[in-house]
């Protein structure tokens, strides 16, 4: 974490030490939760719609904080080593972003409608196997998130990997400012946030933002297959940097790697790919768009200098975020795989891609919940779902919520009669598929975070093997 005097501390983020005397405070690492204020940190008070961080600075101060940032229109600040700041946020932005470039440590940035956070994991993996890395930890891949994030990184840090996360245009522009990365991902462009964004165009455009704060001669690399990502790099409006390198990964062969052969296995997949061939990589995830999401860390790692071996054993030890087609296997012999934490049409689309290829089941099962902030397509786009599914991917089909109804009633064209059922009710849909399950049957649980589908996998678990239902 940051360890700097306060002298330092308030030149980083264009503030005025309001006491010459407190210069030499040491300041050992930052928080805007005055609840959570360690021995020597600096406390800075953010201003929200519903709260005021600088009515706890007095309480940040008496918990031993080192020192505390205060706005300056907020009056007179509590007895204590204080940094007068024009805004708090923009201040806490500038520190990191100075901090991140003092210590000379490279930044790999990440984005995309889907998978950042599975990519963000493998990256991080892989390079660790030779460097010291630091990561994005959860969901802080914000305008708060990402600082702190930053902030967070121990000294001698060789690379930053960061996730950048957003809900409209300007935000990743704003995150790329202060990271200045060295290597960009894009994982892809989908649906997500059409509601507030309107088209794929301006998502593509609020995405490409990554690139806008790159140092000269960076990388970037992104999904082939999409041809948004080179359209709008080619807009007269994208900032770019002098330089940029681009490198693309996908399932098409005119990508720069692309798969070339998968094996599928219970906890897995074994694949090459066109740079990558020999005995293959062993890849501990689910699903045929990890393997794509894999290439991309891969481009990461060669770009680092990480060998096939080093990929290996980085791969072996991947650790990923919960909720992220997590296979369980349950005591009543049902495989639940839970793919609960968010949902799009690319992501279900690619879980029922990952059902499809789970082959000797009794049968593969999928619950799935609404997908959220779609936009004024949102009807459409649960159709389409319904559309996509057929009989070498999915025997039955449980839908859950309102817009959900649209996937169940263009699923019933697709399988055979009475293998699609359609529930607003989720005691009645637990009911159901807990009524339903045998042993040796797959079931995958895909919805939006809202729709908190987490409770169909826990039902699913805590059936017991006594059930006549679960015997088969």
């Amino acid at each position: 974490m940051i360890q700097k005097p306060l002298r330092s501390i308030a030149a980083m983020c264009c503030g005025a030490l309001m006491c010459k005397q407190d210069e030499e405070v040491m300041i050992q690492g930052v928080s805007t939760d005055s609840r959570k204020i360690q021995q020597g940190s600096l406390y800075v008070p953010l201003v929200g719609e519903r709260f005021d961080g600088h009515d706890f600075a007095g309480q940040a101060l008496e918990s031993n904080a080192g020192a505390i940032l205060w706005q300056e229109d907020h009056g007179t600040p509590p007895e204590g080593p204080v940094i007068l700041v024009k805004d708090t946020l923009v201040a806490l932005q500038s520190l990191a972003a100075s901090y991140l470039e003092q210590s000379g440590a490279k930044v790999v940035g990440i984005t995309g409608s889907n998978g950042k956070t599975t990519v963000k994991d493998m990256v991080t993996a892989l390079l660790e196997t030779k460097y010291k890395v630091h990561k994005t930890q959860g969901n802080f891949n914000n305008q708060i998130g990402l600082p702190l994030t930053v902030l967070d990184m121990p000294e001698g840090t060789d690379i930053v990997v960061l996730e950048m996360g957003m809900s409209g245009r300007y935000e990743i522009e704003l995150l790329s400012s202060i990271a200045r990365p060295d290597t960009a991902v894009v994982t892809n462009v989908g649906e997500s946030h059409m509601l507030q964004l309107g088209s794929r165009e301006e998502i593509a455009r609020a995405k490409l933002e990554i690139v806008s704060g790159m140092k000269p001669g960076g990388l970037l690399i992104h999904h082939g297959d999409e041809p948004l990502i080179p359209q709008v790099l080619a807009e007269s409006e994208t900032k770019k940097p002098d330089g940029l390198q681009t490198f693309t990964f996908g399932p098409g062969e005119d990508n720069d790697d692309y798969p070339t052969g998968m094996m599928f296995h219970a906890k897995g997949i074994i694949f090459t790919s066109h740079r990558h061939t020999g005995e293959g990589f062993s890849l501990p995830l689910l699903g045929r768009h990890n393997v794509v999401n894999a290439l991309a860390a891969l481009a990461v790692a060669e770009h680092y200098g990480i060998s096939e071996e080093q990929i290996r054993e980085g791969l072996a030890g991947l650790r990923l975020t919960s909720m992220r087609i997590e296979s369980i296997e349950t005591e009543h012999g049902v495989t639940v795989l839970n793919d609960a934490y968010n949902a799009s049409p690319v992501s279900v689309k690619a879980a029922l891609d990952v059902l499809g290829d789970m082959k000797g089941f009794r049968r593969r099962i999928a619950v799935l919940g609404d997908m959220l902030e779609l936009g004024l397509r949102e009807q459409d786009y649960h159709a389409e779902i319904g559309q996509y599914v057929s009989p070498d991917k999915v025997d039955m089909v449980f839908t859950y919520g309102p817009l959900s109804i649209y996937t169940a009633e263009t699923a019933k064209a697709r399988l055979p009669e009475g293998q699609v059922m359609a529930f607003t009710d989720k005691a009645a849909l637990i009911e159901r598929v807990s009524n339903e399950v045998t042993n040796k049957d797959v079931v995958l649980v895909k919805g939006s975070r809202g729709m908190k589908l987490e409770d169909v996998v826990e039902a699913l678990k805590s059936l017991h093997s006594g059930n006549n239902d679960v015997r088969g």
